[in-house]
């Protein structure tokens, strides 16, 4: 897998520097050319938005910024959904993704005075989340979910039953500081966690404090050449721990009216908060609507599998993804039969996904998924597929804090070597 989120992009995108474009809901529009800048751990890398609309660009590739004509907060994309955007099968897309910390309720709907008391300066917040908490844009930290979502990106042909492939081409943070955050009632040890009261009367965006939930503000530092989170704790010492961003939220829309929170994952993906979705992976989407309709959030910049304090260290990303649409029978679609789960694969493994209320039925499904995967596109039978599993293959758990839990599988490719030659 490539590791190398720290040099430019890959994918050697142009923008323009000063020209903004109309937002256009459906066409983007044509801009002229200027290299996206790269991030480095300092005040001087802020990757602020270049653009102010969807913009394609002459290469033929796109970028999409964080607007209020580009997100929505807290609830996801369904069928009646109107696509900011309509690309190509196969086009390549820059987002730049934004994490809600500092922008909520609790926080205070305020990231220059939530990110202040932490010391940094209004020049180091991004643009996007103080004019999306500064609108008239409702948001109900009770009833929403938290995530500000970008969306839905129309695809050129796809169809339902077909398969979305996410390519995952580049992440660069935005900003080189990310929040932790432990609420009332959620996360692995609810009512163990926060260490404290809970909420108090009043308790609101005008008074945050009261809420009485704990964020960890973790700086991030370049140290050798690679980037670390950094925790401080309450003695002074220090905890670094690498950086390996990802995008908590990837899918395509839901064949539904209804509203939908933007915490539980489902089959059309979500917020599976699956940290194996880095540079170089690919995720496998099923489509449920016509022209897919592609949306994205909640990035990351670390999560340790079960993410037990609610949420990882949360942060904003330029997120350079390309969209491909696989029609049924495509042999570039994980398995033979029905594609109606998502799946991910990486350089090194094969991951199929199981998600459900009940942890232990997640885990169930995860392993009825990998069966039908090795059974279908590996050819073996159940037996030995099931003893293979159990000797050599890991199922860990994603995350068990957003409501539908998660478990994983790492089926391990060069273990397959050998029946991939015979095909």
């Amino acid at each position: 897998m490539q590791k190398c989120f720290l040099l430019a992009l890959s994918t050697g995108l142009l923008l323009a520097n000063n020209a903004f474009a109309n937002t256009d809901k459906i066409a983007a529009t044509q801009m002229p050319d200027a290299q996206l800048p790269t991030f480095k751990a300092d005040t001087s890398s802020i990757l602020q938005r270049t653009h102010m609309a969807p913009t394609k660009l002459p290469n033929g590739q796109f970028y999409v910024p964080a607007t209020l004509s580009t997100i929505r907060w807290g609830f996801l994309p369904n069928r009646e959904s109107k696509a900011i955007l309509t690309v190509p099968n196969k086009s390549v897309i820059t987002f730049d993704t934004l994490s809600s910390e500092g922008m909520v309720e609790d926080q205070g709907r305020d990231p220059v005075k939530f990110f202040g008391k932490f010391g940094v300066p209004k020049n180091e917040v991004l643009n996007d989340a103080i004019e999306i908490c500064a609108s008239n844009l409702e948001h109900n930290l009770k009833t929403d979910g938290p995530h500000v979502i970008i969306g839905p990106i129309a695809i050129d042909g796809a169809e339902p039953g077909d398969v979305l492939k996410v390519d995952v081409i580049a992440l660069t943070p935005r900003v080189p500081y990310g929040i932790i955050g432990n609420r009332h009632g959620k996360g692995a040890l609810p009512g163990e966690y926060p260490a404290n009261s809970g909420p108090e009367p009043g308790a609101n965006k005008d008074h945050p404090e009261l809420y009485g939930n704990v964020f960890t503000f973790v700086r991030v530092e370049d140290i050798n050449g690679k980037l670390y989170g950094i925790i401080k704790d309450k003695n002074g010492k220090e905890v670094h721990f690498p950086i390996n961003p990802f995008m908590g939220i990837m899918g395509a829309a839901a064949d539904t009216t209804g509203r939908l929170s933007s915490i539980p994952p489902s089959n059309y993906g979500g917020n599976m908060d699956l940290k194996d979705l880095t540079v170089g992976s690919s995720l496998y989407l099923p489509v449920q609507v016509p022209k897919g309709m592609f949306f994205l959030g909640d990035c990351h910049f670390a999560q340790g599998d079960g993410e037990v304090a609610l949420t990882a260290l949360e942060a904003s990303l330029r997120s350079t993804l390309k969209l491909t649409v696989l029609k049924a029978g495509d042999p570039a679609i994980p398995g033979k039969g029905e594609f109606t789960q998502p799946f991910a694969e990486t350089e090194e493994y094969w991951i199929p996904i199981g998600l459900d209320a009940d942890l232990n039925e997640a885990m169930k499904k995860c392993v009825r998924a990998a069966m039908k995967f090795l059974t279908e596109e590996m050819g073996m039978d159940h037996a030995s597929a099931l003893a293979y599993m159990s000797a050599a293959t890991d199922y860990e758990v994603t995350q068990v804090v957003d409501e539908i839990k998660g478990v994983h599988a790492h089926i391990r490719k060069k273990d397959f070597q050998n029946i991939k030659a015979e095909k």
